[in-house]
């Protein structure tokens, strides 16, 4: 038997019949309001265009009479290669209403990773957004042998698919669609794999209904209040962002579907989102850019003062005191002169923001806060259908991930490592029944995070155990907490500590060029043409070894920071250093990096 520590249950707060399919959330919404919009997304002329929910269930029908017309039986497989859209979304449901299994790729992928999914989980037909993933999955066909076909949106996949389906009575597919159980597979969900080869994870279409229902349960304010808008814009192949799309259509949300990152403060402006969902990096950027809009003259005094003031009043609250007077006053001003603007930034309607993915800061989450979005920080797993712990307005602690969702159980084993159990924990990892077995036990799912659950039953990453740094001198490091600090920066744009095995811990760093030359200007320098001058200023060096001194105030001598590199590169998706969800691949940072860190950073003793 499985034993915890300690362990926290959310009670569920109404029994949920969790033995339906993914397609009945889409069914209930188009029975509940068949005439409300549930889908938006920009069409022609840049107009906001949508689906009302009878509109947006009869494509999905007809998508998937095509489906079943081209020969598509129960349990096979389809690839979608795509960013965000509503034919990601339509092909999605469609593809799991008939009983096949639905495998998102991510369009950063390399061929190499397409051939291994789709040889994985035995892909017969693969949906790509354009040309260029088309000629992604044309160069590995030859080599998986279960592939069929490729369909391409934007060259008319969808109006060829319902076009095949024609011959296809209704009656054929509600057949098919009355078939599908809860215990059956859903989907294949691949992880982004910041450690190791991604593993197929299998999640039923029984997780996802249950894990749509509880978040109901937990955070009703944002899922159930029908004047709530969404701005989806993480990448669908991210189990967060799908489930989130269950969510808003079984809801009562209106979403609206974009992949456009240059567009989405424009998006938030014009679509007017109720809430927001993103990672940290997203809120980083935003309060930097806030900073060096603000400059070093005037307005960045105020611009200081007011963070300065949004902070403290957010820890007032957090400690369960009332802001003295003067507080009162200063916050009242920075209100009309600086939060306000901060919060038109997304659209002036949003009444929180719900941060996953990646630890993020305190300091940023009580600048937030105290600016009058609350920013709650939540947990999840592809392993868990995603959220499985989050704040929420009446039970809000920064510095937690929160606490479990209805009918879902936290426990921390001897070892410190946190466990979840829930009916959203996944069936297993496909074609890997030694790692099913290794780590779901009892039912518990062993998270790979290291934790603790404090006396109200919040629940607190405290690091990873993959991540643990443990220095030559034995002393346990979680470098989380440090380089989510230090990220907040205007100028940094990435921090990895390292220091495993090592004397002392140590940090490479990579630069953010445009904030980098922001904060040049305010300083009355001059702007640099590349990474590799910034990197090598002077000036710029001096300005990271104080962001570093300031975050090692926080944590002990042997926990902080000794020494750092400035490096001329950039860390992103597409060279491997950051997943898909833009955390840092350690392992992969580390490899290609050892020559620098061995004899640079660790210099050999001679």
């Amino acid at each position: 038997m499985q034993e915890m520590r300690k362990v926290q249950t959310t009670p569920l707060k109404e029994p949920i019949d969790s033995d339906k399919n993914v397609f009945s959330l889409l069914q209930g919404r188009a029975d509940r309001t068949p005439d409300e919009t549930i889908i938006e997304y920009r069409g022609k002329g840049d107009r906001w265009e949508g689906f009302t929910a009878t509109q947006f269930r009869d494509l999905v029908i007809s998508i998937a009479k095509g489906l079943i017309a081209k020969g598509l039986m129960p349990g096979d497989s389809v690839g979608i290669l795509a960013h965000t859209s509503w034919q990601w979304t339509a092909v999605d449901i469609a593809t799991m209403s008939i009983g096949c299994v639905t495998v998102p790729i991510y369009e950063t992928d390399s061929p190499a990773q397409v051939r291994s999914i789709c040889n994985d989980s035995t892909i017969s037909y693969v949906f790509t957004e354009d040309d260029a993933q088309r000629d992604k999955v044309e160069s590995v066909k030859d080599e998986c042998d279960k592939l069929k076909g490729v369909y391409v949106f934007q060259l008319g996949a969808i109006d060829a698919v319902i076009e095949l389906g024609k011959g296809v009575s209704d009656a054929e597919f509600w057949e098919r669609e009355e078939a599908v159980k809860g215990d059956d597979l859903a989907t294949i969900v691949y992880t982004s794999g910041s450690t190791g080869t991604p593993k197929g994870i299998e999640l039923t279409h029984a997780n996802f209904v249950y894990c749509v229902n509880t978040g109901y349960q937990t955070l009703p304010e944002v899922t159930v209040d029908p004047d709530n808008r969404l701005v989806l814009f993480l990448p669908l192949a991210h189990v967060f962002a799908r489930y989130m799309q269950f969510v808003c259509i079984g809801g009562t949300d209106v979403m609206a579907l974009t992949s456009n990152f240059k567009t989405i403060i424009k998006d938030f402006q014009d679509f007017k989102p109720t809430y927001i969902l993103s990672v940290p990096r997203v809120f980083e950027k935003v309060y930097n850019a806030a900073t060096q809009k603000s400059g070093s003259g005037f307005k960045g005094r105020v611009f200081a003062r007011a963070a300065v003031t949004a902070y403290k009043w957010s820890v007032a609250q957090q400690e369960g005191r009332r802001p003295g007077i003067g507080l009162c006053i200063s916050h009242a001003l920075y209100k009309k002169l600086v939060y306000e603007q901060i919060l038109d930034v997304f659209g002036g309607a949003t009444k929180c923001a719900i941060s996953g993915g990646a630890p993020i800061s305190r300091k940023l989450s009580h600048f937030f806060n105290g600016v009058g979005l609350p920013l709650f920080e939540g947990y999840g797993m592809t392993e868990t259908c995603a959220p499985c712990a989050v704040n929420t307005f009446d039970a809000f602690k920064i510095g937690t991930i929160g606490r479990p969702f209805c009918g879902m159980s936290f426990g921390v084993a001897d070892d410190g490592e946190l466990c979840i159990k829930s009916p959203s924990v996944c069936r297993g990892y496909h074609n890997h029944p030694e790692i099913t077995e290794e780590q779901i036990v009892d039912g518990w799912l062993h998270t790979g995070d290291l934790g603790e659950i404090d006396d109200d039953g919040f629940v607190k990453v405290t690091g990873r155990k993959k991540d643990l740094i443990i220095t030559a001198g034995g002393k346990n490091v979680s470098p989380d907490e440090l380089e989510s600090v230090i990220v907040t920066s205007p100028i940094v744009d990435n921090c990895l500590m390292i220091g495993d095995r090592k004397p002392f811990i140590a940090a490479l760093v990579t630069l953010d060029l445009d904030g980098v030359n922001d904060w040049m200007q305010s300083q009355g320098g001059e702007p640099f043409a590349s990474l590799e001058d910034a990197a090598k200023s002077k000036v710029v060096r001096m300005e990271v070894d104080r962001i570093i001194n300031e975050a090692n105030e926080n944590v002990s001598r042997a926990e902080s920071i000794r020494k750092f590199e400035i490096l001329p590169d950039s860390w992103n998706v597409d060279n491997g250093m950051l997943t898909p969800s833009l955390k840092t691949r350690r392992s992969i940072i580390t490899k290609h990096y050892k020559d620098l860190i061995d004899n640079v950073i660790y210099v050999p003793k001679k």
